[in-house]
């Protein structure tokens, strides 16, 4: 590796094991109470306004470098790049990858969500998520298929005490009432305007 690049991986090494000293560790009884007074909290925003129900996210980023963006989601920042295959000095995960991690950490968290909600008991889990894409739409080569992933395949590891039948009904509900995954399973209608 050249020794710019390692200077580059060091440093976001350094970014990560900061960012994981700030995520404290909780015991499931810590995490069982945080679900539920979430829960408690939206149901009772919701119950006194259904408007309450309804969020818009908004995210900025700002090209930098070759193909880099640096992303700004209210007080958060991190960098998106491209390997140096596809002109970027990769120092950051590509958007794709990103993607992909948005879908893992949402099924994560939806996880958590109805496992407490069915009385269900996750002890570890992990998940991997898969997508292929074909980069002839992206460089103009061939438009007759998609520009995005093609096929996108979730592996999800769960450890706990209850049945595999159990934690197959939980994986059911949670692909339904995942916000990442609907986004991957449905088309969504998007539009883009110049400012």
């Amino acid at each position: 590796m050249p020794p710019e690049r390692g200077d580059r991986y060091r440093r976001a090494m350094t970014l990560l094991q900061d960012q994981l000293a700030g995520i404290a560790d909780v015991t499931p009884a810590e995490r069982s109470q945080r679900l539920t007074d979430a829960g408690t909290a939206w149901n009772e925003r919701i119950a006194a306004d259904a408007a309450n129900a309804q969020l818009t996210y908004r995210v900025s980023g700002r090209g930098i470098g070759s193909v880099a963006t640096e992303i700004r989601a209210g007080k958060h920042r991190f960098l998106v790049d491209e390997p140096g295959a596809l002109a970027g000095d990769d120092v950051a995960a590509s958007p794709v990858e990103y993607a992909l991690g948005a879908l893992i950490s949402c099924q994560v968290v939806v996880y958590r969500l109805y496992a407490q909600a069915l009385g269900l008991t996750i002890d570890e889990i992990e998940i991997t998520a898969e997508g292929d894409l074909d980069v002839r739409t992206l460089f103009g080569i061939d438009e007759s298929g998609r520009a995005g992933f093609h096929d996108v395949r979730v592996s999800v590891d769960i450890t706990g005490p209850d049945s595999a039948e159990q934690y197959e009904n939980l994986r059911t509900v949670v692909d339904a009432h995942c916000p990442v995954f609907d986004l991957f399973a449905a088309p969504v209608p998007t539009s883009s305007a110049l400012a």
